[in-house]
């Protein structure tokens, strides 16, 4: 008899995959995966970086490189960050397979079995698998308009303060899934919250350049560059909505202690991230490419964010209800109790249209009055007729309660 371990046993698969899995048709309109249109990669661009590369630069890119990463890039990186305000020279850079891998390595120097960690709700899916594999209790503290909602958290650290949590992971800018960008005020109520209860803040931020107005563009400056004096900070970033997914690149940016341990941590998985892809990055990044192309990139999702919305206000029934996001990948809906999602997103896959519930992303597995839209991966000319396919289907079950 096969015996698994623990931590393997402990993560969910679910109907929705086995939904999802359905969804693979060449026909169907896709609002479900959250990544970067093929046709949009630059790959022109990286074509002629490769080919003005010299050999030696060649041959070091399908060689090993060093665990914290490919070092022109480590210096690259760091300009890119102190742009932002980061504070790259009192904190140690290292690159990570995805910035997934430094949420998991993250998970693996902080979680034992059983330990306590808070999340918003909801949650990127990809944490939830991480932080769940290293047999880590997860508790969801619901999002509002704002950011995490400030007293429920208050109040949750409050009761637990016998058993205080390792650590608040939280996705400030531009949400996966909600698509909520926090307030400056949010950000200033946490730091206090934060201090109280001697809590460590892993924040990623994979979409925070990807801003649609000037205020939205204000109000990414992360919380390591605002407060990196107050609070113990670990930021994450990714080269994955940005560059494009298949580089595999993200990184870390963490305090000396922190980074010792998670180096040795990403000794153990994988030795070093892909050498080939970085040192590409590491040309796009420095030649300044980078900077035009997420240039382009934002004005390409806000138009296919302004058709999804436009089109959701003309098909979908006035009882759902969503924000409308400045940035980002991602529109979060909300539905009325009547309305069962599983039975819609049943329906829209046979007629050639899907998305993701909520449930997927509720840290409890439990949450189905919710679902997400993305717009990133779906040409305008697609938008309309998917969302359309989703509002019929919506209207239909609500004429049957």
């Amino acid at each position: 008899m096969i015996k698994f371990s623990k931590a393997v046993s402990s993560l969910r698969t679910s109907e929705i995959r086995d939904l999802m899995s359905l969804a693979t048709r060449p026909d169907i309109i896709s609002f479900a995966g959250g990544m970067p249109g093929n046709e949009l990669f630059p790959v022109e661009e990286i074509n002629r970086i490769y080919n003005s590369l010299p050999l030696d630069i060649k041959q070091t890119a399908f060689q090993y490189g060093p665990t914290p990463g490919y070092p022109p890039l480590l210096e690259a990186l760091k300009e890119h960050l102190r742009k932002k305000g980061l504070p790259v020279d009192k904190n140690f850079l290292m690159i990570t397979t995805g910035s997934l891998q430094a949420i998991n390595i993250l998970g693996k120097v902080f979680v034992d079995p059983g330990d306590l960690v808070v999340t918003e709700n909801p949650c990127f899916i990809g944490a939830i698998s991480a932080l769940k594999s290293y047999q880590a209790e997860l508790k969801g503290i619901d999002l509002n308009q704002d950011g995490i909602d400030v007293e429920k958290l208050k109040n949750f650290l409050q009761k637990n303060k016998s058993i205080p949590p390792k650590f608040i992971y939280l996705t400030l800018n531009f949400h996966n899934p909600a698509g909520t960008l926090y307030t400056q005020e949010r950000k200033k109520e946490l730091v206090p919250i934060l201090q109280e209860n001697d809590l460590l803040l892993i924040e990623d931020d994979a979409y925070g350049d990807l801003y649609f107005d000037e205020e939205a563009e204000k109000r990414v400056v992360p919380m390591k560059a605002l407060y990196e004096n107050e609070l113990t900070i670990c930021y994450t970033g990714s080269f994955s909505k940005i560059l494009g997914p298949g580089f595999r690149l993200g990184w870390m940016l963490v305090p000396e202690e922190i980074y010792k341990k998670a180096e040795l941590v990403k000794q153990s998985v994988d030795a070093c991230s892909p050498n080939f892809t970085q040192v590409l990055a590491c040309e796009f990044v420095q030649s300044g490419q980078i900077y035009d192309y997420i240039s382009r990139m934002r004005k390409i999702y806000k138009r296919r964010k302004d058709s999804m919305a436009d089109a959701i206000r003309k098909y979908f029934p006035e009882e759902i209800t969503w924000n409308e996001p400045r940035g980002g990948f991602y529109i979060w809906l909300k539905l009325p109790p009547q309305i069962d999602i599983i039975s819609v997103l049943k329906k829209t896959i046979e007629q050639g249209a899907v998305f993701v519930v909520g449930k997927t992303f509720d840290p409890a597995g439990l949450d189905n009055s919710h679902f997400r839209l993305s717009y990133s991966h779906t040409a305008e000319d697609k938008i309309e007729r998917g969302i359309q396919i989703i509002g019929d289907v919506l209207k239909e079950e609500l004429k049957k309660k």
